[in-house]
Parts: C-alpha cells; sequence; structure tokens
C-alpha cells in the first residue's frame, strides 16, 4: 500500500510538473519559516554545552526591594549583592549546587611581549563548574579554596589560551587581567554567547578583584543559577527559598528583598528582559502558536486550491474506485496519503533550508545585543530530537490543511456524476 502511494505520487509529479513543484517550493518555504522559529526557541531552552543541565536549571536574574511593608509600586530593582547571594541562595540546602556570577565585562587580557586584548571576563566561584559542565582541555577549574581566598586564578577558554601563547596547553603560565597577574588553572573548550548564563573568555574568582566591594546591602553585579537534582525538586527549592528571603528580611530594619515570581526556569529566564517585570508567559506562548498558525494556514488556503485543481483532474479516477467498492473513508485517506509523501518531500526540503539559513546566518537570526558579540553556532545545538519532532507535527499538520478539504469534497462526489465528469 505504501509503494502504491508513492508511485501515485511520482506519477502526480511527472503529470503536472508546475502545480507540484510549485505546491513543493510552497511547502517547504512554510515549513522553513516555521522550523526557523523553532530552531531559534529551541537555542534558547534546549540543553547544548555548557548548559547541558538546563533542563533541572532555575535562575534568579535580578532582585528587586521596597520600604519595609511596600506594595511593590515603588522599588530598586537590578542584579543581587554577594551579600544577598550567599545568605539567600549559597545557603539553599534542597539543590545539588548553586552558583553565584557576575555579568561578562570587559577587561584587557596579555602575557609579556604581547599586546593585550579585549576579553569578556566572568567572575565567579567553584560552584560555577558544578552547574555549567565545562569540557577542560588542560588543567582544571578553581577550587572552593582558591574561590574564598580570592587567589588570583583564571580559568581561559581556548581560543583566549591558542591568541596569547600559540597553545591550548597553557595551565599554570602567568598571563594579565588588567594588569594584575593571574596563574591560569585550567583551559576549556570555547563557548557560544547563546550558552549567556556560562559565556565568557575568561572566569575568575569574585574575590579576586573589587567587584564585591563595590556591591550595596542588596543590590550589586551578581547573578544566580541553582542546579536542582532533578524537576521535580522546583517546588521544595522555590519553598526553601522564599523561607531564605523572609529570613534575610527579617535581619533588615527600613528595606524587605522580593524576586517577582523567581527563580524561573530556563524558558521563563530567557523571557525575563526587565528587572521591575516578570514576563508574561501566557502571551508570549499565545503570539508564538498564533505565528505559527499563521505561517501554516495562510500558505495552506492558498495551496489547498492547486489540490483542489488536481483532484478535478482525477475525478474519473475516484468514480470508478468508488464504484468497485472504495469506501469514501478509504478514497480519503488514499488522497491524503499520497499528499502526504509530497508534503514530507517538502517538508525535508524544508527542513535542510532551515538548517542552512540556522547555520550559515546565524549570526542575524541569533545575536544577542545584550552580549554584543556574534554568537558561534554548532550542529549539535540545531539537530536536536524535538526538532524533527516539531517539523514531522508540523508536516502533518500542513498536509491536513492544504489538503483535507479538497480531499473531503472530492469523496463526497456522486459515483454517478464523478463517472460523468470530464
Amino acid at each position: 500500500m505504501i509503494k502504491q502511494y508513492f508511485q501515485q505520487a511520482i506519477y502526480e509529479l511527472k503529470a503536472h510538473p508546475l502545480l507540484s513543484a510549485i505546491s513543493i517550493i510552497g511547502t517547504a518555504l512554510a515549513i522553513c519559516l516555521i522550523m526557523v522559529l523553532v530552531v531559534m526557541q529551541q537555542v534558547k531552552v534546549a540543553p547544548f554545552y555548557p548548559e547541558t543541565n538546563r533542563d533541572r536549571t532555575l535562575h534568579v536574574k535580578y532582585v528587586s526591594s521596597q520600604s519595609k511593608g511596600g506594595d511593590g509600586g515603588y522599588s530598586n530593582n537590578g542584579r543581587m549583592s554577594m551579600k544577598v547571594g550567599r545568605e539567600c541562595f549559597r545557603r539553599l540546602t534542597v539543590p545539588e549546587a548553586v552558583t553565584i556570577y557576575s555579568y561578562p565585562h570587559e577587561m584587557l587580557v596579555s602575557v609579556p611581549a604581547t599586546s593585550a586584548v579585549t576579553v569578556g571576563v566572568k567572575q565567579t566561584d567553584e560552584q560555577f563548574w558544578k552547574v555549567f559542565p565545562f569540557t577542560f582541555i588542560d588543567g582544571r577549574p578553581f577550587d572552593e579554596a582558591e574561590s574564598e581566598a580570592g587567589i588570583p586564578v583564571a580559568v581561559v577558554s581556548e581560543s583566549v589560551a591558542r591568541e596569547l601563547l600559540g597553545s591550548a596547553q597553557i595551565a599554570g603560565e602567568r598571563i594579565r587581567l588588567n594588569y594584575t597577574e593571574y596563574t591560569v588553572s585550567g583551559v576549556v573548550r570555547d563557548v557560544s554567547t547563546l550558552a549567556s548564563s556560562a559565556y565568557a573568555h575568561v572566569w575568575i574568582p569574585y574575590y579576586s578583584t573589587d567587584l564585591v566591594r563595590s556591591d550595596g546591602d542588596l543590590s550589586g553585579s551578581f547573578t544566580a543559577a541553582i542546579l536542582a537534582r532533578d524537576r521535580s525538586d522546583f517546588r521544595a527549592i522555590r519553598q526553601e527559598t522564599e523561607q531564605l528571603r523572609l529570613h534575610f528580611n527579617d535581619a533588615l530594619s527600613e528595606s524587605e528583598l522580593f524576586y517577582r515570581d523567581q527563580p524561573d526556569d530556563q524558558e521563563v529566564y530567557m523571557e525575563r528582559k526587565w528587572a521591575n517585570v516578570a514576563p508574561d508567559m501566557k502571551k508570549v506562548k499565545q503570539r508564538r502558536w498564533i505565528l505559527f498558525a499563521l505561517l501554516l494556514i495562510i500558505p495552506a488556503i492558498n495551496l489547498s486550491s492547486m489540490t483542489q485543481s488536481r483532484l478535478r483532474q482525477r475525478t474519473n479516477e475516484i468514480g470508478l474506485r468508488r464504484s468497485f467498492g472504495s469506501t469514501r473513508f478509504q478514497v480519503l485517506w488514499q488522497i491524503l496519503m499520497e499528499n502526504l509523501v509530497l508534503t514530507a518531500w517538502a517538508a525535508l526540503a524544508g527542513l535542510i533550508i532551515c538548517f542552512m539559513v540556522s547555520y550559515f546566518w546565524g549570526e542575524s537570526l541569533f545575536s544577542s545585543a545584550t552580549i554584543g558579540v556574534s554568537p558561534e553556532i554548532r550542529f549539535s545545538m540545531l539537530m536536536r530530537p524535538v526538532t524533527f519532532v516539531y517539523a514531522v507535527l508540523f508536516c502533518l499538520l500542513f498536509n491536513l490543511l492544504s489538503t483535507g478539504i479538497p480531499a473531503w469534497k472530492a469523496c463526497r462526489t456522486s459515483i454517478t456524476t464523478s463517472l460523468n465528469s470530464k
């Protein structure tokens, strides 16, 4: 039966080359546009190096404070201070690990006899390497003792290591960051800017600079990432986070801290753009599905007329099959399956085009204004099982929308009318 569907699809291609070509191209472009949007969303939430634990990581991007007993109308909003990070998040007991880290900021890195290079530096702690499991090419991450003591040690990316010393095997070498000497403890594989939480060129302990001392009591320069042992622990982590917040606020005389519905899972974290407003995820998802629907329905309506034209020329064939005992459902199913073969070919072409566009023009599609650096795109980020599941789903929907009504009309035509049509 499947062989028959393929044979009929090939026959349709040969019998109506122009209509078939337009149908395939239109379907391919529609699937391509939808899949580009899917890939853009997947890059935000799907796990990839080194953010391989995205599915069980919670984030606190910003914190807010107000006068005691306030209603949130007037508040101070921004990143958290180290005091808040350690008192309210590093004390959590339910999660597997909690890291406090800064936003990447520019520093000059150099070695003797070379010119300084501007790099993005992230200041963090030893837990960072547990939450974000980097691949170390050489050396090791800095440990708790080095982090707490503010020892000037650094982990550098492979590209920075090669630019400075011509090799990735530079653990133990000395470099200068803003003219302060650091010892390289390890070298890691380069990180794409799309891994926004882990991204930097160089990572150092936050106590090795004056960044912590520049913090206020509540606001500062840091963000928290919380690695759960399992997603089922999210609720318990949020409850413990709230308990620590209330305990912290009890010790404050004039102000109180609040989080605006945080900690966030990965999807909400990526949609949280402002420190003083929580994202409306219901509206975000509604807009996304409306856009998907429009990209499916509009091309399907246009292509359904071509399907109707092809079926009109097969009216005699449909009538003949009905006269030999085929039911309306059998005729409808056959037409849908034959067109599904064409749609599948088109969808495969659209998916390939989507991957090519995403890979070769990813700098424009995935550019991050907050980081300001062109992202590195790898096929491992794009070719994920869930992406193919979405492609199959949209292929089936597109086939049903573009073929369903014409096929239904064709199989509802009486046998006498079908046999007498010209």
